[in-house]
């Protein structure tokens, strides 16, 4: 049974349409007489979108039970009736939702791989702020962490993917009409997520990784159907670099040409020719080179090529570039004897879908520093004209001196016959040499060496310098020959020090990750695909440490080229089988990929000590805090008990009274530091496991006021509130942190205000004072432990209560976050998780995930 297909419908935020978008395409599907159910949609009573069920069937969904087994509480896919029923298209709303503890699967995206495993074809939605690559980005914009998230990769690998698209003015409009919430909630959204500025960032988000998806399937498609031109779907800018002076100026202009157009990319790329040519490139001006582009936002290439145009070519095709931008030749008038140059051979056999810029500069015509070099590996041209030479030339000559009625003598013939042999061997080589050789010597002794016509030497003198001629032309064939195979020894060796030399900088740079040193390997030896593979000894099956390309390798036994790495290690190729001298730079490509992997490890091991360190500093700060903080009320207590058993004086009732006071006082502050204390241990060693049940607000926020003085804090609770999943306990100790925090920054005679609203699936509790407020840079700060805010005296505590607040929420799967208040202040926003389900009184649930 095959696999089903995965549709998704992506949207930049709540409301822009992705359900309505998927019950439609349900109706068109059904049209066509397609099996379609509805597995779970989350309609949020918005009348548009109720309208759109009728004529759909709908699998009954299910809930999550409660801790006693009761009856279903959250509604949930009922994903074994689902794959009962075996639709050909199944619709499942919201693809990142975490299901309730005891479902099936952790999360939805994993009902979804079940019903796609057994073969129906899925139409889900998903927003996206919900993956998981954009989580800071999106935390960053709206300043909320989203908790439910779906991994990229599940998005990527769906069959299409289809952007819900919407302005942000026309989506703010749209809920200002109450077309997406209900109106206690539209103030709150606008005022919040909703934002202008939110919104126009996650729409730009959303465009931008549609955009890539789109990009990724286009290279599927060409490389699936061996497309080799140009399709201009994005302006990509490749600049051709020699190593000269000359390419700081290509790459500048070719970032200002890329500025011209939105989405555009510049490659660099460095061809290192392995066809005997030396060239006089810079491997410091190379690595200018390479940083400026980088600096720019490009991409830095290394490729080696037998022909520097046709590679340029090749590698511009294969990327799908527009634009080639090169630098005029620097070139000597006589050195065009030996060609036209790279950028003309490039500008002619461009195809039109190319475009070639040729930029002038300051190096335009002031020559290489070396003089070009002839080549090593001799083309199929250069050999068939040294056979023609060694064979036609010959006989020409030995017709024009027969022709003549005074020759020029014997003496003058082999000179002629042997610049002949000499011609051979600079244009065919050693062979076509040889071959001619011998064939000057036979047409010497037959034609001009008496007596003529036979192959009689009558002259001992004349067989001497026959055969001196015959071993000078085997002695300069071979030189050549031998010239020629050190200058191609002598090229090659020059391309790979320059490929070792990036190799290495980039590694003791640190700036190369394991998927970037794959993906140059892949480019430099023109592979399909590369992995890193390793395993624990010789039993153990192998694994992937990393790989690049459209088909990873799992076995070197499976790859075209494997270069092993010590016992248990292997770098495997697939592609094409590489030539016995390749092998010496893919072994040092093997090292360095060990020596790289190694060093992420080492960096993991680095971070975990790293946060190992961080729970001793809080340790140790835990101690300083209980030298000082907690003895202050400890004093308080011994001396108040001390005057009131002394003997010596005798204390009125009032002064008992101020004295036992004073000992509630201290006792009181005592028993919250120590709270406190022992609140931040647990968080610290990951201790704290939330019993979440599901509580209304006005149930537990009243009696995290109880430390604050009367009437110094105002609750605005709704009744219209729905529940939220939380620890009551952990709940009451954030909201009092927080409490007691702004009522000790409040003015005297403007109250805190706690007030509550819901937002979506969140329900956001509000903590607003009139005090001097936070600057934007401090705001995370006075979260971490053991911070005073500004010039609170050392004993106003040990600075552990907000830290604990936040700690609390994010055990309990909200967040804890600083923003100023209107007019002046602090606000602190307490994000919960909303119960989505019909409202029912508390109960209990799982645990839970514990978090450190």
């Amino acid at each position: 049974m095959g696999r089903g297909t995965l549709r998704i419908y992506l949207g930049a935020a709540p409301g822009v349409g992705k359900t309505y978008a998927m019950l439609s395409e349900a109706h068109r599907r059904v049209g066509r007489g397609t099996d379609c159910v509805i597995g779970f949609v989350a309609h949020h009573d918005r009348p548009r979108t109720l309208a759109l069920l009728d004529g759909l069937e709908l699998i009954e969904p299910l809930g999550g039970p409660d801790g006693d087994g009761g009856t279903p509480q959250t509604p949930e896919m009922d994903v074994e009736a689902v794959l009962a029923r075996r639709p050909a298209v199944a619709l499942v709303d919201e693809l990142a939702h975490t299901n309730a503890p005891g479902a099936r699967n952790a999360k939805r995206w994993q009902d979804v791989e079940e019903l796609l495993a057994a073969g129906i074809s899925v139409i889900s939605t998903v927003n996206i702020q919900h993956l998981e690559s954009l989580g800071d980005v999106v935390e960053a914009i709206t300043g909320v962490r989203q908790q439910e998230t779906v991994p990229d990769e599940v998005v990527r690998r769906a069959d299409q993917i289809e952007l819900v698209d919407m302005s942000p003015q026309a989506l703010r409009r749209r809920l200002a009409h109450g077309n997406v919430y209900q109106s206690d909630k539209v103030d709150a959204a606008l005022s919040n997520y909703f934002r202008p500025g939110n919104l126009t960032a996650l729409r730009e988000l959303a465009l931008l990784w549609t955009a890539d998806r789109a990009d990724e399937y286009l290279q599927k498609y060409r490389g699936e159907h061996n497309i080799r031109s140009t399709w201009q779907a994005r302006e990509r800018i490749v600049v051709g670099l020699t190593g000269g002076p000359e390419g700081r100026t290509l790459i500048r202009r070719a970032a200002r040409m890329a500025a011209k157009g939105s989405g555009s990319e510049i490659l660099a790329v460095y061809i290192a020719r392995r066809d005997g040519g030396l060239t006089t490139a810079s491997p410091k001006e190379l690595a200018l080179q390479r940083t400026l582009v980088e600096d720019l936002g490009g991409t830095f290439h290394h490729v080696i090529g037998d022909d520097i145009p046709s590679a340029l070519l090749e590698f511009a095709r294969g990327v799908n570039a527009t634009q080639i931008v090169l630098g005029s030749s620097r070139r000597k008038s006589w050195q065009y004897v030996f060609g036209p140059g790279v950028g003309a051979t490039v500008a002619r056999e461009s195809t039109p879908d190319i475009d070639v810029h040729i930029v002038t500069h300051e190096e335009v015509g002031q020559g290489r520093g070396l003089p070009l070099a002839r080549g090593a590996r001799l083309g199929r041209s250069r050999i068939l004209w040294g056979w023609f030479i060694a064979v036609c030339g010959p006989a020409l000559l030995a017709i024009v001196l027969s022709s003549l009625d005074h020759g020029p003598g014997l003496a003058n013939d082999v000179l002629l016959f042997l610049s002949l042999t000499v011609g051979a061997a600079l244009v065919g080589g050693l062979l076509p040499a040889l071959a001619s050789a011998a064939l000057c010597s036979a047409l010497l002794n037959f034609y001009f060496t008496p007596p003529t016509r036979t192959l009689t030497i009558s002259d001992p003198e004349n067989i001497v310098a026959i055969v001196i001629s015959f071993a000078v032309a085997v002695s300069v064939a071979s030189v050549v020959d031998l010239a020629a195979r050190r200058t191609h020894q002598a090229a090659r060796l020059r391309a790979e020090s320059e490929i070792l030399s990036f190799l290495a900088g980039s590694v003791l740079r640190g700036a190369t990750t394991l998927d970037a040193l794959l993906e140059r390997v892949r480019e430099t030896f023109a592979m399909e695909s590369v992995a890193l593979l390793e395993r624990e000894d010789d039993r153990t099956p192998w694994t992937c440490a990393g790989s690049v390309g459209p088909r990873p390798l799992e076995r070197p036994e499976d790859a075209d080229v494997d270069m092993p790495v010590g016992d248990h290690m292997a770098l495997a190729l697939c592609g094409r089988v590489l030539p016995a001298e390749d092998r010496r730079v893919l072994a040092a490509f093997a090292a360095q990929a060990a020596v790289v992997l190694d060093r992420q490890r080492l960096q993991d091991e680095a971070d975990q000590a790293r946060r190992l360190a961080e729970g001793n500093r809080i340790r140790t700060a835990l101690l300083a805090a209980v030298s000082h903080d907690l003895r202050t009320p400890l004093a308080t207590i011994k001396a108040s008990v001390t005057s009131l058993r002394s003997d010596d004086v005798a204390w009125s009732e009032q002064d008992e009274a101020e004295l036992l006071e004073s000992i509630e006082h201290g006792a009181d502050r005592l028993d919250h530091l120590v709270g406190n204390l022992l609140d931040m241990s647990r968080l610290q060693t990951g201790t704290v496991t939330p019993l979440i049940r599901e509580i209304d607000l006005d149930e537990v926020v009243p009696m995290a006021l109880g430390g604050v003085p009367e009437g110094s804090a105002q609750l605005d609770i709704p009744e219209t509130l729905p529940m939220v999943a939380v620890d009551p306990g952990l709940l009451e100790r954030s909201v009092a942190n927080v409490v007691e925090n702004a009522v000790k920054y409040a003015p005297e005679g403007a109250p805190v205000l706690v007030a509550a609203s819901a937002l979506g699936d969140r329900v956001e509790l509000r903590v607003m004072d009139r005090g001097p407020g936070v600057p934007d840079d401090a705001k995370d700060r006075i979260f971490a432990p053991f911070q005073r805010y500004g010039d609170a005296p050392r004993g106003a505590g040990v600075g552990l209560g907000l830290a604990v607040a936040r700690g609390f929420a994010e055990a309990m799967g909200g967040t804890l976050n600083a923003e100023d208040t209107p007019g002046g202040g602090l606000t602190m926003v307490l994000t919960l998780r909303a119960v989505t389900g019909p409202r029912a009184g508390a109960r209990t649930v799982l645990p839970a995930q514990v978090t450190s």
